[in-house]
């Protein structure tokens, strides 16, 4: 085996490369964390390409919530391919009690959150590098985002191609994105991040349990940054079988002058509704340790991916 020495800050050997079959880059300390729900073509669609990219990470883990039997007999194959860690639940819960399972089940230091209709592109071997490298560095950075649908409104050039976001309080920073610098989208994160923004709110909508995540990270002086080419690293794919499950209002998307003018408006209250959620949330009590519930997992498998045939 050979093994490229790059080191990361204090951290020598994040990067090795293992003589197989195909050049491998594996990832230690890093687990890549997957949420599903009846998307098994899409979750084969990005393990897939995980694999053809060379990449390799400490642990996977699938959390799956709730999904129909013929996708749960698609990931049970998968993983006897793709070697990862399944926790699945009897009935689907929400995004929310999802992320929570699978990231109560984490053990590393970081954790890479990809849901399953994203595909990684060739640029993210450099761009996840330097991300690693940026994290190890600057123990204040909590999260770093590789997609987005929109630009970050508030952006404060950082290392790398990575820019901080800044949250601008005053009224007169009027783009409700700011609220937005938490996202559902991949990023890396710090394995700690309950401790310090709390736990995914459940028994809600997706939409939600973001966007309450979003007020947490910005009361609790997270700090994130923000891939300034967010369409270079990830794509998000759907297709007509499993298409997103979030979808945008038509009349958003509607460019006649009225609609432009209502959508202002609603824009406005937006920002106001938003300001005051952002004052009525709590700030997070910080806590030394955080109880793992392992209830819900099954069929650990070993913590490196191995070369084995794809389905």
């Amino acid at each position: 085996m050979k093994i490229a020495h790059s080191l990361i800050g204090n951290h020598p050997v994040i990067l090795k490369l293992a003589n197989m079959e195909n050049a491998r880059y594996y990832f230690q300390d890093v687990t890549l964390l997957i949420t599903h729900y009846n998307r098994s073509s899409s979750l084969t669609r990005l393990l897939k390409t995980f694999r053809e990219l060379g990449c390799a990470f400490e642990k996977v883990i699938i959390s799956d919530d709730g999904s129909k039997p013929e996708h749960l007999a698609v990931l049970r194959e998968l993983q006897k391919a793709f070697s990862f860690q399944l926790i699945a639940s009897p009935e689907n819960k929400g995004l929310g009690h999802n992320m929570n399972k699978g990231q109560d089940a984490v053990q590393t230091t970081y954790t890479l959150y990809v849901q399953e209709d994203f595909v990684p592109k060739r640029a993210f071997l450099t761009h996840f590098r330097d991300a690693l490298e940026i994290m190890n560095k600057h123990s204040d950075v909590d999260l770093i985002r590789f997609y987005a649908y929109f630009k970050y409104p508030y952006l404060k050039p950082f290392s790398k191609g990575f820019s901080e976001m800044v949250y601008k309080p005053l009224p007169w920073y009027t783009n409700h994105l700011k609220f937005y610098s938490y996202s559902d989208q991949p990023h890396i994160r710090r394995t700690s991040f309950f401790q310090k923004f709390g736990r995914y709110q459940e028994g809600k909508k997706g939409d939600v349990v973001e966007f309450e995540m979003c007020l947490s990270f910005i009361k609790n002086k997270g700090k994130g940054l923000f891939f300034e080419e967010f369409t270079g690293v990830f794509e998000q794919k759907n297709t007509p079988d499993e298409p997103s499950t979030m979808g945008r209002p038509k009349w958003k998307q509607q460019k006649e002058p009225p609609i432009l003018f209502l959508r202002w408006m609603y824009l406005k209250y937006r920002l106001l509704k938003h300001t005051l959620e952002l004052m009525l949330t709590s700030q997070q009590t910080p806590k030394k340790d955080m109880v793992r519930s392992f209830d819900e997992q099954e069929n650990t498998v070993g913590s490196k991916v191995l070369p084995q045939e794809l389905i």
